[in-house]
């Protein structure tokens, strides 16, 4: 059935040009060797040759992806019931782009999911090819490395090896995120789709804990930490956004390789002095001495750009997951989700 279903996916690559027949046929290929390494979790577990390590690893993430179907009513997969050692610290690679003097996402089109503002290779060499075909002097690109991606239930996502370095609450949290896009995805709508995956991991993260050991968890008093250093950091990225932007704008036709970067420069230093001294944690301390470009601002802004609006329609309903997915799903057939979320949550 499963490869069954990787097939039913070429003949759509025949609508396309040249080099995207090659690169669909080569990522369902490669998606096929991926899903032939799975492993049932449990003979994971009976393997004695399994570390103890990654053991506690599982049996955490089957507890945190039942938690997620049961208590926050997301669709109930078969994912993460099973396991993948693909011997690679990275399962993909990913590339972004953004026009060198605009904040704004290069799109690509894909069938199914629509246009996104990256595009995966299974190995780094492909995704800096691909990175390559942008001229520079036109726009800005970044590539990174990610350890876990979903499927939208087209396939039965395992547990990899890639994902057993997380602490423990960031593993729940990332099964909770990545059920959520297996529960809904809106086409073409990558940031809505990827903020609203963080905004109920995060708060599903916090549920879990207090689920499993109480008001008194170490493990929940770390988190609320993490999730005001979280907080003060969306809301130093968004403005910085929000303002780059208007810069960009404002300032067309006159903007210098030099004056941009003194301005990208100017970003770093407010938050060494305004954003860092605020934090409690380590969590964001590289980000003043990242280098920072448009494709990889933009990468901040799909997924912890201002999270209010959820936050907002969340309390709403209640508080109550079930109806607030259900909510989310309303807006599947608006153009632009983000906007009519906010207009709906304000008017509330």
């Amino acid at each position: 059935m499963t490869l069954k279903k990787i097939w039913l996916l070429i003949p759509l690559t025949f609508l396309l040009s040249g080099c995207q027949i090659t690169y669909y046929m080569k990522s369902a290929w490669e998606q096929a060797k991926l899903l032939d390494k799975r492993v049932p979790i449990k003979r994971v577990l009976e393997d004695p040759n399994t570390s103890e390590e990654v053991k506690a690893k599982l049996r955490l993430a089957q507890q945190a992806r039942e938690f997620a179907e049961k208590k926050l009513n997301l669709k109930p997969t078969k994912n993460y019931t099973s396991y993948a050692d693909i011997k690679r610290p990275y399962v993909s690679w990913i590339v972004r782009a953004a026009p060198v003097y605009e904040l704004k996402h290069h799109l690509w089109g894909f069938p199914l999911v629509g246009k996104l503002p990256y595009k995966g290779y299974f190995s780094k060499e492909e995704a800096d090819e691909e990175a390559s075909l942008f001229p520079a002097n036109e726009y800005d690109t970044y590539v990174r490395g990610v350890t876990a991606y979903s499927t939208l239930g087209w396939f039965e996502d395992p547990l990899m090896n890639t994902m057993m370095n997380y602490k423990d609450h960031d593993l729940v949290n990332l099964i909770i995120h990545e059920t959520v896009h297996a529960t809904l995805y809106i086409k073409s709508q990558a940031d809505f789709n990827e903020r609203l995956a963080t905004f109920i991991g995060n708060i599903g993260t916090e549920m879990y804990y207090l689920d499993k050991e109480g008001e008194d968890s170490p493990s929940l008093k770390t988190i609320k930490v993490e999730a005001e250093d979280d907080k003060v950091f969306s809301d130093f990225i968004s403005r910085e956004l929000d303002t780059l932007d208007q810069w960009y704008k404002d300032n067309k036709d006159k903007i210098t390789p030099e004056k941009k970067a003194e301005r990208i420069t100017e970003i770093k230093t407010r938050f060494e002095s305004e954003a860092l001294p605020k934090m409690k944690t380590e969590n964001f301390a590289k980000f003043g001495r990242q280098d920072l470009n448009n494709a990889k601002l933009l990468s901040f802004k799909t997924y912890v750009y201002d999270l209010t609006d959820f936050d907002r329609a969340f309390k709403h309903l209640g508080s109550d997951f079930s109806r607030f997915v259900e909510f989310c799903k309303s807006l599947e057939k608006e153009k632009d989700p983000e906007t009519t979320l906010k207009n709906i949550v304000t008017k509330s």
